[in-house]
């Protein structure tokens, strides 16, 4: 007798990350109540399984959702403003100004919801954000349908958002107390960078993230200049301060970690520390190329990261996945350095280990919640394919995503986006917020 299931989901090529290395041909996944039941050969499921809804996806690879390990949602509405600076100036020339000027919480709402589009669609299902009035980012992620973690920004100047690390703290707790229930949105603290916050200030973040057992989330080694500047405003590198003061640990995402020397390489992997790797970003703002080989010979966790659109300008995982890959092997001269499979993997399971969220999701595995994305490989762009996993990250772009699935609810059905919000809705907004940033 056959068992009900809510969906059926046949496939080419089921590509589950893990275990490792690991590419399943016409194989079917069960879904249940938002969540994987079974992974099995297609001719099995049909017989074993009735369903509610069977989506056949003839020519296409099932991969996990892609997790986005560092954003600035909001951002979507300053993209390309300031482009062809370097950080520092990009920062205190363009940024800092229209930030100062224009982010409210209906900047943040409508940016959010623009971003969590663009993610969708691109086959991103989990975002990382960390961004000022977290509570308008909350509840865009929520209407979007989308997962994601909202940072607890934290520094130690003022905003219009807060005045001081006091205030940034009471307010982001009182968001997570909001929101806490939500089934589909967590929380990091999110303090922005060495350089922007104070020793005592770190402390408490330590303090906050064990007892609210939370992942810290901040910008660490990204230029040249932070460490020398770090140098000399406290006598060590930043990674050295971080360390001294108690943030460093298995919760610790070091966002960019560009500029990494020997100590900075064993500090990270002897407390078990996850990098979130951005190389568009660090491209495009000139900071450098992280040492990726170096972090995957020591063990140490990897995810990918956009960043926000107004640095990269893209929330495109696929294309981090093939910048990753390709520029590891330029740097060093070896073409087998992050093959095809381990760019997935960082794209997937090593942002979700980052988050904590690796017994949620991360790989298409029986128990994990049904946060998945179809990329068709069909047509003559994408033939002859002799190796999936090498098209996704060497060949296809987001614009191959056909469904994604959070939760189990389908977010995209061929390619079509399925927002509460319409794209017209969404045109208008960013049309009025263009308007008000160049005046």
């Amino acid at each position: 007798m056959s068992e009900s299931v809510d969906q059926l989901i046949h496939a080419r090529w089921v590509i589950p990350v893990s275990p490792a290395d690991t590419v399943f041909e016409h194989y079917s996944v069960a879904i249940r109540a938002g969540a994987i039941v079974d992974v099995l050969a297609q001719s099995e499921a049909r017989s074993r399984y009735r369903a509610a809804e069977v989506v056949e996806l003839g020519e296409h690879a099932l991969i996990p959702g892609l997790v986005n390990l560092h954003a600035h949602a909001a951002m979507n509405l300053m993209r390309g403003m300031g482009d062809d600076l370097p950080l520092m100036r990009w920062l205190q020339e363009t940024i800092w100004p229209a930030e100062g000027k224009h982010v409210s919480p209906a900047f943040v709402r409508d940016g959010t919801l623009l971003a969590a589009r663009e993610m969708l669609r691109g086959g991103i299902t989990t975002c990382n954000d960390m961004y000022f009035y977290p509570e308008a980012a909350a509840r865009a992620f929520d209407e979007a349908g989308m997962r994601a973690v909202v940072g607890i920004i934290m520094l130690d100047f003022p905003t219009p958002y807060a005045s001081d690390a006091d205030d940034y703290l009471r307010k982001g707790l009182r968001t997570r107390d909001q929101w806490r229930d939500a089934p589909l949105l967590g929380f990091s603290v999110a303090p922005h960078a060495p350089y922007t916050v104070s020793d005592a200030s770190f402390e408490r973040v330590a303090s906050l993230a064990a007892e609210l057992d939370l992942p810290i989330h901040i910008h660490v080694h990204e230029t040249a200049t932070e460490i020398s500047d770090g140098l000399a405003a406290h006598g060590v590198r930043p990674l050295a301060r971080l360390e001294r003061l108690g943030l460093l640990g298995p919760n610790l995402i070091a966002v960019h970690a560009v500029h990494l020397d020997e100590t900075d390489l064993a500090r990270l992997a002897h407390h078990g520390c996850s990098v979130a790797h951005c190389p568009t970003s660090n491209m495009k703002l000139g900071s450098g190329i992280a040492p990726l080989s170096s972090l995957v010979q020591r063990g140490i966790n990897i995810g990918l990261g956009t960043d926000g659109a107004a640095s990269n300008n893209r929330l495109d995982i696929f294309q981090e996945m093939r910048h990753a890959a390709l520029l590891a092997k330029a740097v060093n001269c070896d073409a087998s350095v992050i093959p095809a499979h381990r760019a997935l993997h960082m794209a997937t399971l090593g942002g979700a280990q980052a988050l904590g969220l690796e017994n949620n999701i991360g790989s298409i595995t029986p128990g994990k919640r049904a946060d998945l994305c179809a990329v068709s490989l069909s047509g003559p762009l994408m033939q002859p394919c002799f190796d999936p996993v090498s098209h996704l990250v060497y060949v296809c772009d987001r614009d191959q995503v056909s469904h994604v699935w959070v939760d189990g609810t389908l977010r995209v059905k061929d390619g079509t986006a399925l927002l509460r919000i319409s794209d017209k809705e969404l045109l208008e907004i960013t049309t009025v917020w263009q308007t008000k940033l160049v005046n």
